[in-house]
């Protein structure tokens, strides 16, 4: 039981001797031990102010007032940090040795400033193994002899600044809980700051954070969090930076992520990363700050792809270059949104109208860069694609998706596709398409499902607006359709011409050719023609693109050659897209078929005007002569025998 005693004595008795030796030596002659550690690690000038005093927590020590470290001599932007105080802790143990060994740092509401020169230097590249720190001339080791049983900043600022570019970042409430009790050994910290109000929590551990601070590579575990996910990395990385390894992440909602991150008011169409998950093999070179993702695997909402992804992170906004390949690709969600848009295709969609959701396009600002896609099949803009070989240039807001290879609706499609997005939302494109099934593609473009046949088309359209709705009525542009035989639903030419039937049936055609202009949303086309095995139709008039009516005349003959001679009936189809009118136009049905008897009423009209006329007034017209010219011609005669009366007297 004695030993016990004088074991808690001996205890005692160490620990009067150590806090008594923190009171005899000066306190600071401990600070200073401390700003001379930072001074030989850094190669910056460290300013004490203010008095010091005796600290016991977090750490036995020494508490300052405020302190500064000096920034990189190019710079002239002040200090590279500036903090309220400085708590320096000590071992009171080597103290008892009569040595100062310092084992903990706190810093208070410091205010750090981070800074990239237009030629690329950086004034946190600090004591690297073999080069000089700031910019200095001839490299050196600069060894940091401290043993952190913890080092805390509490209530900081970080503001990082690119003088190349002129951008500024400022990240409010920064904080750092750092353990390292072992030199040569692992560091682990806990960390936070708030880039937009929100809290971003950074923990990990790095195996040997003497090498990792000295400027060489060393095992890093990371996890990033924040509302609306989180992303980890295991693999390896330095202060150059470089990293290396396998990165997982799980976004559940990748809007509130990025404003954490200061990137709020993102808003991405459904299918391109609402939701998102990712994982790959994940490397950062320093030379070109390049961030690669390899073996990558990536989830957009219910979309999965795969491949290679390279982000230039120094351009700004970032460049980005990948190949990626998926199975099924759903893009039905740039659409624009809304119950409008989710209806769809067929009548459900003929009916509902165009969308007049806004479209937020801000996502074409977010990066620049080229993508390969490679598909099985892509949902998009209510159009089903097969296999789908496309290319996707991004510049400055302005997306270009050109169609290298894509089989859809029995045949395939080819051009490209523009979206701009620099002042106002616009699309373009010019398209091309060989044997496509008009039943398929007019149904899922329009809600048309009237037409059947393998047709050849070439468009180019230009429309600008914040909706869909929009975007349909300002459309303008020109293109032309030819078809081999097919079929239009719900007309029968020939019951038309045997018993004078519109109600229904089908009509079955040769060929059909056809040209148009676009202009304010409204299709415009005066040349259709179609061959029928005893019948030539010929159409013209307007279809409502934004509008979604039609108003178009069609006029089949029978019995005539290039559509002349014969027996014509002008059907006249008006109203909506889902449920026009069609019936014959019996105006231009007289106009056409009563032509002969018209022209033969008028002949007989006038050889009765010419006989009365003679018979009145004696005048006989000459062949070829009018009624009207002889009575010019008789009162001519008449005015000058006149004349020459008054003339003679």
């Amino acid at each position: 039981m004695r030993w016990i005693v004088r074991l808690i004595g001996l205890v005692i008795v160490l620990v009067v001797v150590a806090v008594g030796s923190v009171f005899l030596l000066p306190e600071d002659r401990i600070a200073q031990v401390a700003v001379d550690q930072i001074r030989a690690q850094t190669g910056r000038e460290v300013t004490l102010s203010g008095g010091t005093e005796i600290s016991f927590y977090p750490v036995l020590g020494v508490a300052t007032g405020p302190m500064e470290i000096g920034n990189a001599p190019w710079s002239d932007a002040g200090p590279m940090m500036r903090a309220e105080a400085l708590k320096v802790g000590v071992d009171p143990i080597a103290m008892i040795r009569g040595d100062i060994r310092i084992t903990g740092l706190e810093l208070r509401s410091p205010r750090i400033l981070l800074e990239r020169a237009a030629d690329g230097r950086v004034n946190w590249e600090l004591g690297v193994e073999g080069v000089a720190p700031s910019g200095q001339e001839g490299a050196r080791s600069a060894k940091l002899a401290l043993y952190l049983d913890r080092a805390l900043i509490t209530d900081g600022v970080l503001r990082y600044a690119d003088r190349g570019s002129g951008e500024e970042t400022v990240m409010q409430g920064l904080s750092l809980d750092l353990r390292w009790a072992d030199y040569e050994g692992a560091a682990e910290f806990e960390a936070g700051l708030r880039p937009a109000g929100e809290t971003v929590a950074v923990s990990g551990r790095i195996d040997r954070f003497a090498q990792f601070i000295n400027g060489d590579a060393s095992a890093l575990n990371l996890r990033v969090a924040a509302a609306g996910g989180e992303i980890g990395l295991n693999g390896q990385a330095s202060l150059a930076p470089m990293i290396a390894g396998r990165i997982e992440g799980e976004l559940p909602d990748t809007a509130a992520f990025m404003a954490a991150l200061g990137q709020p008011g993102v808003s991405l169409p459904q299918g391109l990363g609402r939701r998102a998950a990712l994982s790959g093999d994940l490397s950062l070179t320093p030379d070109d700050m390049r961030l690669s993702l390899r073996e990558g695997s990536l989830t957009l909402d219910g979309n999965r792809l795969s491949g290679a992804l390279d982000v230039f992170t120094a351009q700004t906004p970032p460049r980005v270059v990948g190949q990626i390949s998926t199975g099924a690709l759903d893009l039905s969600g740039l659409g624009g949104g809304g119950e409008a848009a989710a209806a769809g295709s067929g009548e459900r969609a003929a009916t509902a109208g165009w969308s007049t959701a806004p479209i937020d396009a801000s996502a074409l600002s977010l990066v620049n860069g080229e993508l390969d896609l490679r598909a099985d099949s892509v949902l998009v803009g209510g159009l089903s694609l097969n296999q789908t070989h496309i290319g996707a240039t991004l510049d400055r807001a302005r997306a270009v998706v050109t169609l290298r290879e894509v089989a859809a609706y029995d045949g395939t499609l080819g051009g490209e596709v523009v979206a701009n997005n620099r002042s106002g939302l616009s699309v373009g494109g010019d398209l091309r398409a060989q044997g496509v099934g008009l039943q398929g593609l007019l149904s899922d473009m329009a809600g048309l499902s009237r037409f059947t046949g393998a047709a050849d088309a070439q468009v180019s359209f230009l429309g600008a607006g914040g909706s869909v709705d929009a975007i349909m009525r300002s459309l303008s542009g020109q293109g032309t359709l030819s078809t081999g035989r097919g079929t239009i639903q719900g007309i029968d030419l020939d019951k038309l011409f045997r018993a004078g039937d519109v109600s229904g049936g089908t009509t079955v055609f040769d060929s059909l050719s056809a040209s148009f202009t676009i202009e304010d949303g409204v299709l415009r086309n005066d040349d259709l023609l179609m061959s029928l095995p005893v019948i030539t139709a010929r159409g013209e008039g307007r279809i409502g693109l934004g509008a979604r009516d039609l108003d178009y005349l069609f006029t089949p003959r029978s019995g005539g050659t290039d559509g002349e001679g014969g027996v014509a009936i002008p059907v006249r189809i008006k109203g909506p897209w889902a449920n026009p009118s069609i019936r014959p136009d019996m105006k231009v049905l007289l106009d056409e078929n009563l032509e002969e008897e018209k022209k033969a009423a008028e002949e007989k009209a006038r050889k009765k005007l010419n006989e009365a006329v003679e018979k009145k007034l004696g005048v006989t017209p000459e062949e070829g002569e009018s009624v009207e010219d002889a009575l010019k011609k008789k009162a001519e005669e008449k005015v000058k025998d006149a004349l020459k009366g008054l003339l003679s007297k």
